[in-house]
This record gives structure tokens, sequence and C-alpha cells, in this order.
């Protein structure tokens, strides 16, 4: 089925409930391959530009980066390509082990490489967790959360060569909030910045379903526009002010923030980073805690670099800004078919 197809053979609600149907175990070893992919697509991503491509061979399932769908301007070095494409093989790995897969991955670059063998079924409250994992960009309750939830979530991010700070108290949220909204200023007074992102967002359903990709307006709360108006609103109600004030809003009704740190700045770490990141997410949703990117203090190079200096890191660099709590559930995003992200 192709992109355009979407749009024209099932509506938004159709098309959500067969991408995030329950996992299944098809009786063909080819069939298991393609539900493999489908868990993996589901991954936290940038933008949602779904930035991979997938070759199948009988067992083994490479991932590549899809260069074609990058964001030069807000990801110049690719750091969120590869911490996305680390999103898909943390969804991958999860799901095959329940279907009695032991994976084994080999990170490239410039592919990554996840051989599989047969083993025990291990199903895991993780693996539905991948059905209903969502970015939930919304204000969330503010709550404290239980230590014994604090504790799980930071064991679910623990990865050789990630470091995680949870910072939970309300000075630590007030400091990561004054970088949040000086990375976020910079960005929107950067014209390519905002041309960028208005590249990706989808203003109606009908344009999310031919596209199956990009941020759909209704998923943060915005109505739904034609086209036209939606590109002439956009530019109009898009202001740094504004902008800030939402940011405000979502991370003081939150209940902390993760900051994800890799050991070294490169592709390697950067997809280690974007594991741990999905696992913890995963683990979140299963506890019914909701997560969401606020990445604005690493976008910005001369404010990562404070924000670095503020967190303690020295000359380390912090690669994910996440903010968490307990809230309602958004609408949730689509993703291109597989049979478009596989390539031969």
């Amino acid at each position: 089925m192709t992109n355009t197809a979407l749009a024209t053979d099932a509506g938004y609600g159709t098309t959500l409930r067969a991408l995030r149907s329950p996992l299944s175990k098809p009786p063909e070893h080819g069939a298991l391959l393609l539900e493999l992919v489908r868990c993996a697509t589901l991954a936290a991503n940038g933008h949602n530009t779904q930035p991979w491509k997938f070759r199948l061979s009988p067992d083994v399932i490479s991932i590549q980066p899809d260069l074609a769908r990058r964001t030069p301007v807000v990801d110049p070095d690719e750091h969120h390509l590869w911490v996305s494409l680390g999103c898909a093989t943390e969804n991958l790995v999860l799901a095959a082990a329940a279907l009695g897969k032991h994976a084994d991955v080999v990170f490239g670059p410039p592919e990554v490489h996840v051989a599989l063998d047969n083993t025990t079924p291990a199903p895991s409250p993780l693996v539905d967790a991948i059905f209903q994992r969502q970015c939930t960009r919304a204000e969330y309750d503010g709550q404290v959360l239980p230590t014994d939830v604090l504790e799980e979530l930071a064991r679910a991010a623990d990865r050789r060569g990630v470091h995680l700070l949870l910072l939970t108290e309300r000075a630590k949220i007030e400091g990561v909030l004054g970088c949040v909204t000086q990375g976020n200023s910079a960005q929107i007074r950067d014209r390519a910045f905002v041309s960028e992102l208005k590249n990706w967002i989808r203003f109606n359903e009908a344009d999310a379903l031919a596209a199956g990709d990009g941020l759909f307006s209704r998923l943060t709360g915005n109505p739904t526009l034609p086209r036209w108006l939606g590109n002439m609103m956009f530019s109009m109600l898009l202001s740094e002010k504004s902008e800030n004030e939402k940011c405000v809003k979502q991370l003081r009704s939150s209940s902390g923030v993760a900051v994800f740190v890799g050991e070294h700045a490169d592709p390697a770490h950067w997809f280690e980073v974007g594991r741990a990141y999905e696992h913890f997410a995963l683990a979140a949703t299963a506890l019914g805690v909701r997560t969401a990117f606020l990445n604005q203090p690493v976008e910005v190079p001369v404010v990562r670099t404070q924000f670095a200096q503020w967190l303690g890191l020295g000359a380390g660099r912090p690669d994910l800004v996440v903010r968490f709590g307990r809230g309602s559930q958004m609408p949730f995003s689509l993703r291109r078919p597989v049979a478009d992200v596989i390539v031969r």
C-alpha cells in the first residue's frame, strides 16, 4: 500500500487501529520479520520524520538511516537521526524476544544489523507498551511520582555508555526551564528552523494520512485546518512568546525531567542513547507515566554548552531532555506503511 492509498482507503482511526494492533505471531517467518519492522517503526523519532529503512534477509534485519528524511537545520550532525535508529532497534529487540527470537545487535555505521536466533518467547509489559507509547505534548497533573516508580524508570534507562539524570526538585526543573526557553527563543528567531519545522506539520487528517509521517496538528491539541489556512495561521501565530509560554506550562506541570547523556558524542553512543530512552519511555508507558521531548537545550549549540555546565557535565554533551508525569492520552501519530520502509 502506498502513502496516498492511506488517504483513500481508510480513515485516520481505522489506519491507527491497524498500525497499533497488538503483537501477533505470524505462521510464516517472512511475515514475522514484517511484524518486527512494524514494531520498530512505532518508535520515537524526531519530528516523526521516520528516518529509517529496513533491509530483510532470512535471519537478519538491517536498519539503515534514510538521509532523505534528515532535518539538517535542527539536527546538523545527525544526532537525532542516530537516536531515532536506536529507538527503533530497541522496539525490534523487545518484540523479537516476545516472539521467540533472540536479537543480536551489531552497530555499523552505516547501518545496524540485527541477527535473529530462536529462543524461548519472553512476553513483557514493555512489548504491550510499544503500541501505546507516545510523546504526549500536553500538560500533566504536576504530582510527585512515588520513589519506586522513579527507581523503576531509572533502571529501565540503565545502559552501558549512557548516563541518566533524573531531576525532580522544583528548583532543578526551573533551571531546565530557563535553558528550554533560551533555546526555544533562538530557534523561533531562526527562519531556517521555522521553515524546516513547518515542512513537517500536517494541518489536517487528509494530509496526515497521505504522508503517513510528520506532526499532525491535532496531536498537540490544535485544531485541524485546510492546508492553505494552516500555512497562513502557522506563520501568523507562531511566536517566541507563545511558544515559551507553552513550554513553561508544560514543564511546570511535569513531575520531573530526564536528561540522557552519552559517554561520547558519536553515532555509536547516540544510538545507545536512543535505545536507553526508548526502554525508559516504554517502562513509563507501562507505569501510566507520560513522556515528551523538550530538546531545545540540546539543539542550540551555545545553549547546549551552558546546559552541560549547569548540569555539571564539563565537556560532556547532554543528548535528550524529556519531561515526564501523569496526564491524559493525546491522539496518536501515524507511521508509513511497512512496505514503504523496506528496501531490497
